[in-house]
């Protein structure tokens, strides 16, 4: 028999290489989407060899209208899982970054999570069976927390519960997925300083992938991984946003990133 399908974006390091392991330890053929070559063909002969299903490596950014045409063909061809996990912030101040920059995170935060899951939707709507994951954030829950970072993962959220409520009752499902920090490589990359984050507000990405999974097997479509983000997140819809703005400026530092 066939295995199902998943297509991970931005899977070699982080969050996404936690859900191409767990996909593939589950059975599933994987496809890899990112820019680094190396990395994913490292990352392709590991799953193999560990889990003995099928590899593609596909090398994209997302942040080239090309590219991103390249992925949308593929997943028009038929995926049972496709995971949207690509994304990245920045360090220092909106109106000192450059331009070219903001856009590049706009096209990969946003438009990519747009265009792949329109790709995606009819063949797994065929189906009759399919699942979207976008991986978005806390930070597009709570406000404070920079501004077009923020503002990209609070788009990510409220388009999967549009497109959740549209494919009721099809088989096919859109679930948001909003970590909170998590031990990666993204604040390194970005070049934001984290030091000042207590200890228990850090996740793995194991318990990430591990709660999101269970929450979409459960039905729930926003899926906040963590008590602790929960209760923050929950408390964050009652408090005055002006409280909620200064907790999270305090605690995440909102000045100096986009």
């Amino acid at each position: 028999m066939t295995r199902p399908v998943a297509l991970i974006t931005g899977p070699t390091s982080g969050i996404g290489a936690g859900y191409a392991r767990r996909f593939a330890r589950d059975g599933y053929d994987v496809i890899l989407v990112a820019r680094d070559v190396d990395r994913l063909v490292a990352l392709a002969a590991d799953l193999r060899g560990a889990h003995g299903v099928d590899v593609e490596v596909l090398p994209a950014d997302l942040a080239v209208a090309a590219d991103r045409e390249k992925v949308a063909q593929r997943l028009a061809a038929g995926v049972r899982v496709l995971v949207n996990n690509a994304g990245f912030g920045t360090s220092g101040e909106f109106w000192t970054t450059e331009p070219d920059l903001l856009q590049r995170q706009l096209d990969v935060n946003v438009t990519a999570v747009m265009h792949l899951t329109r790709a995606a939707l009819p063949p797994m709507l065929d189906a009759g069976a399919g699942t979207v994951i976008n991986v978005a954030s806390v930070a597009g829950l709570l406000p404070g927390r920079g501004s077009t970072y923020s503002a990209s993962k609070a788009w990510v959220v409220f388009f999967s519960e549009g497109l959740a409520n549209g494919l009721a009752g099809t088989g096919v499902g859109v679930h948001a997925v909003c970590p909170g920090f998590v031990r990666t490589e993204f604040h390194q990359r970005a070049g934001i300083d984290m030091a000042s984050i207590p200890g228990p507000l850090w996740l793995t990405v194991e318990k990430v992938v591990d709660d999101s999974l269970a929450d979409i097997a459960g039905g729930t479509v926003v899926s906040i991984p963590g008590a602790q983000y929960k209760v923050l997140t929950a408390a964050g819809r009652v408090i005055p946003r002006g409280l909620v703005r200064g907790f999270t400026k305090r605690m995440g530092r909102g000045r100096g990133r986009t």
